[in-house]
C-alpha cells in the first residue's frame, strides 16, 4: 500500500493503482456513515461528481478517495469551501501544487486549532474554579 500525495492509501498492483467496484448511492452513504442529504449536498457544491446512469449514481474509486479526504478535512476543521478549492487544485494543477496548498492550509489550521485549544483550556479552568467555589459554599 502506498500513500498518495493526497493523503489517501492507494493499493498498487503491477505498478498501477488497483480499482475497486463502483459504489451505489446507498452503499456510499453506508460506507461513510453520512446521510443521503449530506451526500447530495456534496454533489451540489461539486465536491463529488458521481457517474450517472439514468437515475442511478455510481461512485468510482476517485470519488471514494475524495470523500475520504473531505471527511478527514472536516475532522480537522476545514470548511467545505476550503476543501473544494483544495481538491480543484489537483484537477487543475496536479499533485505538487496540491501538496503545497495542503501545507499552507494545514499551517493555518494548526494555528487556529492551537488558539482554540488555549481558549478551551482557559474556559475549563474558569468553569472548574466556579464549580469548586459553588461546591465549597454548599459545605
Amino acid at each position: 500500500m502506498h500513500w498518495s500525495i493526497t493523503l489517501c492509501p492507494i493499493k498498487i498492483e503491477n505498478g498501477a493503482p488497483m480499482t475497486e467496484d463502483r459504489l451505489t448511492f446507498k452503499e456510499m452513504c453506508a460506507k461513510f456513515d453520512v446521510t443521503p442529504r449530506t451526500l447530495r449536498y456534496y454533489e451540489y457544491i461539486e465536491l463529488l461528481s458521481p457517474e450517472k446512469e439514468g437515475r442511478a449514481r455510481y461512485y468510482t474509486p476517485r470519488e471514494i478517495a475524495r470523500m475520504t479526504l473531505i471527511l478527514r478535512g472536516r475532522r480537522f476543521g476545514f470548511s467545505l469551501e476550503e476543501l473544494r478549492q483544495w481538491l480543484l487544485i489537483y484537477d487543475e494543477k496536479g499533485t505538487d501544487a496540491q501538496n503545497r496548498a495542503w501545507v499552507e492550509l494545514a499551517d493555518r489550521q494548526l494555528v487556529d486549532l492551537r488558539t482554540q485549544q488555549e481558549e478551551l483550556a482557559e474556559s475549563i479552568k474558569d468553569l472548574q474554579k466556579l464549580r469548586d467555589d459553588v461546591a465549597q459554599a454548599l459545605t
